[in-house]
């Protein structure tokens, strides 16, 4: 079951949620008991991004470019 996040509108807080895909953008309620949560778009970190100044990440030597780079031997 997928985890979704939601934001209340009553008192700010964020909290998460495991409930059906049918449901995720119905209403949750919120720890503190208000009914009229929101779910919000998460953001997570997929490593695509870098800080301004860091070295770029190493090339790996002898990858076979398939799905994952070759790294599992599958390219």
């Amino acid at each position: 079951m997928p985890l979704y996040e939601y934001r209340c509108r009553s008192c700010d807080t964020v909290f998460e949620e495991r409930r059906p895909m049918a449901a995720s953008n119905e209403p949750a309620t919120c720890p503190q008991g208000h009914p009229d949560a929101r779910r919000v778009l998460s953001v997570f970190m997929t490593g695509a991004t870098r800080s301004p100044g860091a070295s770029p990440a190493p090339v790996m030597a002898g990858g076979g470019g398939g799905c994952c780079g070759g790294s599992c031997g599958c390219g």
